[in-house]
């Protein structure tokens, strides 16, 4: 049984592909077109998945998509009425799910075949459906609270409920216009950064300012208070509407191939109250910091009241956690401490990509009823290329490459391999590091990355100098190896997928700077021997020269996608001041003689 999975004309377009209930492969469309968070038909992560399964489109028992035009069509329609939307953004929405209904001929003519070739059966699950179904199915736990935060989808903004075995019983829904992702999206805009998927530089700039705008926020976003009897309100939270226009004049979103593109959401009556909106390249002031400080801090507490909420009605202590949302790991580290849950799943496309992931599996677990038998523990689901087509695109860059005073070593030996490239590292270069499958999800995790060396406290500003380009005030990631968290970060739980912050142990911050944030934290990723055994020897190579079991991690690429092939890692390293690459066992180094 084959199941393609598909989040499609959405930002993050992405693809898995499901064989007898494994997941065999899983890739963004970004990774192929070059263009961040690129929104489209995935055709280029279909082509890869299907490469990767041996299956042909016509082998495709089920498409499953992570999107659902019908669902909670009465309250759509009920709103409409209310609100008359302007008939270009009713043109809008009926144009992109008119797609959705066109699946099937759109990839005849993608993949030149037949129609009637293509005999899977086609299944739309419902926006934050998939997100639940992505986050619990391939979760260790039996059973969870799952819950799904985000901006929008189908209509809705979060969602609860529970899962056990092979089904989610869905508890709750808070319908548009009511969203937290929406909040954090206005203020991201509000403070100057109009890109889709901006939010996490706001989340680093937070830790710069102070929560003087506390009164505003708790305005902006009510929690509902306990009843006198202690009952909960059936409402998570409630936006005042009147700081924002999306569920007035609407918000323009391009979805049609090429980067995602949406219009402001916040209203004039934030520019009144909190002073004009900084444009983006403007100097960012303390006021703009604690601005992104108030946010912060009240993002976590309505985040924390749904949580509890939530455990209250479940139960459970365990959480599966998804939804744009749940990629802020500066909340997601404060868990632990301000809800009763004690484990915590979180896959590591937690956004709108990983709903190909939750789309396949719903269909899986619930429409063809199959048991639970897959946990998603490696992220490495992404194309791999083998030493020797790294040797021909090196002998073919040849050329190049010596007039840019590079040498190519090969070494052979593993542990050898990972001893020289550790030393270069301690010895304080930039290391871009190459290594097997292609990581799933935003984060970078060991096979796609720049290495370097966590304990010099200039190296954020030599990184930035030399390659990343970016904001001074966002930090670098920590990877460490599995059972050395305790000893360097105050919470030992682990976090293979980097989606937590942790605060670092104060008498280690002076020991790793590079990689401590301004408030002492670090978003760490826990390295199993097990899961991938490269990296962790290489940071074991580092381990017995240094004595620190931590490198500093942070997505090989500069101001694009992370890198996908052989030949995007060498273009990347010959146009930035990247010290040494290491494709595979191939090492080519700036010898500085050109």
């Amino acid at each position: 049984m084959i199941i393609l999975g598909l989040n499609a004309y959405h930002g993050d377009s992405s693809a898995c592909i499901v064989v007898d209930g494994r997941l065999v492969a899983a890739a963004e469309e970004e990774r192929f077109t070059r263009i961040k968070h690129w929104a489209g038909l995935p055709v280029r992560a279909i082509a890869y998945c299907l490469e990767e399964s041996g299956a042909a489109l016509r082998d495709i028992d089920h498409i499953a998509i992570n999107r659902d035009p019908r669902a909670n069509f009465i309250r759509k329609s009920l709103f409409a009425l209310a609100k008359r939307p302007s008939l270009r953004l009713v043109t809008d929405r009926l144009k992109n799910a008119s797609r959705l209904g066109s699946l099937a001929d759109l990839l005849a003519t993608e993949f030149g075949v037949d129609r009637s070739g293509i005999r899977a059966g086609f299944t739309n699950v419902e926006h934050h459906t998939a997100h639940l179904a992505g986050s619990f199915f391939v979760s260790p736990f039996s059973e969870a609270a799952v819950v799904s935060l985000d901006g929008f989808g189908d209509f809705v903004g979060a969602m609860w409920g529970v899962g056990k075995d092979n089904s989610i019983d869905i508890l709750h829904r808070t319908y548009f216009p009511h969203s937290l992702g929406l909040l954090y999206l206005a203020f991201t805009q509000y403070l100057g950064f109009p890109k889709y998927g901006d939010e996490y530089k706001v989340m680093g700039l937070a830790a710069y300012g102070e929560p003087e705008f506390m009164g505003l926020m708790r305005r902006v976003i009510k929690t509902p208070e306990k009843t006198g009897s202690g009952k909960s309100s059936p409402k998570l939270f409630e936006l005042d509407l009147d700081y924002f226009i999306h569920h007035s004049e609407g918000v323009t979103m391009t979805w049609e191939g090429g980067e995602p593109l949406m219009g402001p959401v916040f209203s004039k009556k934030l520019d009144r109250e909190l002073g004009p909106a900084r444009k983006a390249g403007d100097e960012i002031s303390q006021r703009h910091m604690n601005v992104a400080s108030s946010l912060q801090r009240r993002y976590e507490e309505v985040l924390f009241h749904v949580l509890n909420e939530v455990h209250q009605k479940t139960g459970s202590r365990n959480l599966a956690l998804s939804g744009g949302c749940a990629m802020n790991s500066v909340a997601n580290g404060k868990i632990f401490q301000h809800t009763p849950f004690s484990d915590i799943y979180m896959q590591p496309a937690s956004g709108d990509a990983g709903g190909a992931i939750g789309a396949a599996y719903y269909v899986w677990n619930r429409v063809l009823n199959r048991e639970r038998s897959y946990v998603l523990s490696d992220p490495y689901l992404g194309p791999a290329y083998p030493d020797d087509f790294i040797a021909r695109l090196l002998e073919a860059k040849a050329e190049e490459l010596t007039a840019q005073g590079c040498a190519i070593e090969l070494i052979h030996d593993e542990t050898e391999l990972c001893r020289a490239t550790a030393q270069e590292i301690a010895n304080g270069l930039v290391v871009g590091w190459f290594q097997g499958r292609m990581e799933w999800g935003p984060r970078a995790l060991g096979n796609r990355s720049i290495v370097c060396d966590p304990r010099r406290a200039d190296m954020k500003d030599i990184l930035n100098l030399k390659i990343k380009r970016r904001e001074s005030f966002r930090p670098f990631a920590p990877s460490i190896q599995l059972e050395a968290v305790r000893d360097y970060f105050e919470t030992d739980y682990p976090d293979p997928f980097m989606m937590k912050v942790y605060s670092i142990r104060p008498e280690k911050r002076g020991i790793i700077p590079a990689v401590t944030h301004v408030d002492g934290t670090g978003r760490l990723q826990t390295v199993d021997r097990e899961c991938n055994p490269v990296y962790w020897l290489l940071i074991e190579e580092f381990r017995k020269i240094t004595g620190v079991p931590v490198v500093l991690n942070t997505s090989f690429n500069e101001n694009e996608p992370i890198v996908c092939r052989p030949q995007e890692a060498l273009d990347c390293f010959l146009r930035t001041k990247m010290d040494l690459l290491v494709l595979g066992k191939h090492l080519v180094r700036r010898t500085g003689t050109a």
